[in-house]
């Protein structure tokens, strides 16, 4: 990616227009929902993996949301947090092309990923007599796999497209990263294939994901509305709500965003979606996706508790020592 055919060298991200106190007041903002973001995945991923109860196909799927989530944010927010503190608003081109493979390699992989997750809780609901024989662990390996290589087939041609692109006039994107229709628009070179190519694929991975949970979660409905008690309903669509209502703000967002013929206009009302998909979702996902969860809480406060336990057995046992040693002195 290094060999570009550009007399454009780096590319100046316009990011907000708000001011040298408004952009401080963002990058503290920014920079507190990153690290709390960071924490809470991480702290999903530390405890479905050391908790053997959580070692289910349902758990392997969000301990894999939650590395992705990580990985997604962490491609924007560092960038945008260095632009906002430092002032300095430049990105090379090399850096902008390989910032917007990842964003869309991540953002597809979390499409599929979500699907699979839909599927999963499809298997659960309605075939809870096979879910064990339908989800197996070798199967789950399997999904998670083959979201992470439809992404990379279905990023890779579009990125490629792109790098060869001519940028010889103005270099100020406008946005606060490299995104498709920002780059698009200060190239010099006839851009409609690539406009087109987008399109079709955006619609294919965005519209496809959408359709496909919205069938799998009808199917669970349909079979929760068939329960006779009163409590399994209401627990199952808890179960489920956060699940649909992040890819329903998800789909809407990259609809809204992506699945237009043209990038190139309204530029400037893309920016507040981007936010929320870059930042602000990866923030709030650990809290209402996992963090909720009846197992989960459990198996914090477990580990909670043996944390407390051996802080209380280490501080017992230096005051013992403290005390021989007093003891003997006297």
């Amino acid at each position: 990616m290094e060999d570009f055919n550009s007399s454009v060298t780096e590319f100046i991200l316009l990011g907000f227009s708000l001011g040298h106190q408004g952009e401080t007041l963002l990058a503290v903002v920014v920079l507190a929902m990153y690290i709390t973001s960071l924490a809470g995945n991480m702290l999903i991923f530390c405890i479905v993996l050391g908790n053997g109860q959580l070692h289910t196909p349902m758990y392997f799927f969000l301990c894999n949301f939650s590395i992705l989530d990580i990985m997604f944010t962490s491609v924007i927010s560092p960038q945008l947090l260095w632009n906002l503190l430092s002032g300095d608003k430049s990105i090379s081109l090399s850096a902008c092309i390989t910032q917007l493979y990842f964003y869309f390699l991540l953002g597809t992989v979390e499409f599929f990923l979500l699907t699979s997750m839909s599927y999963d809780r499809y298997a659960a609901v309605c075939k809870p007599l096979h879910y064990h024989a339908i989800m197996s662990g070798e199967v789950c390996v399997k999904i998670v796999l083959a979201c992470w290589l439809c992404g990379f087939l279905s990023v890779l041609c579009p990125i490629i497209q792109i790098s060869r692109l001519s940028f010889c006039s103005s270099n100020t994107i406008n946005h606060f990263f490299c995104d498709t229709g920002p780059l698009l628009e200060l190239s010099c070179t006839n851009t409609r294939f690539i406009e087109l190519m987008d399109f079709m694929l955006s619609s294919l991975v965005i519209v496809g994901s959408a359709i496909l949970t919205l069938v799998s979660y009808a199917c669970i409905i349909s079979t929760i509305l068939l329960i006779r008690t009163t409590t399994s309903p209401m627990k199952a669509f808890n179960t489920c709500a956060t699940h649909l209502t992040l890819v329903s703000l998800s789909c809407g967002i990259a609809i809204f965003t992506y699945v237009a013929p043209s990038q190139k206009e309204t530029l400037e009302a893309h920016k507040v979606p981007a936010i929320l998909t870059t930042i602000v979702c990866p923030f709030l996902n650990p809290f209402l996706f996992t963090l909720k969860n009846d197992s989960v809480k459990e198996a914090l406060r477990k580990t909670a508790q043996k944390i407390s336990d051996m802080i209380m057995e280490s501080i017992l046992a230096s005051s013992k020592g403290k005390t021989f040693v007093l003891g003997k002195s006297l």
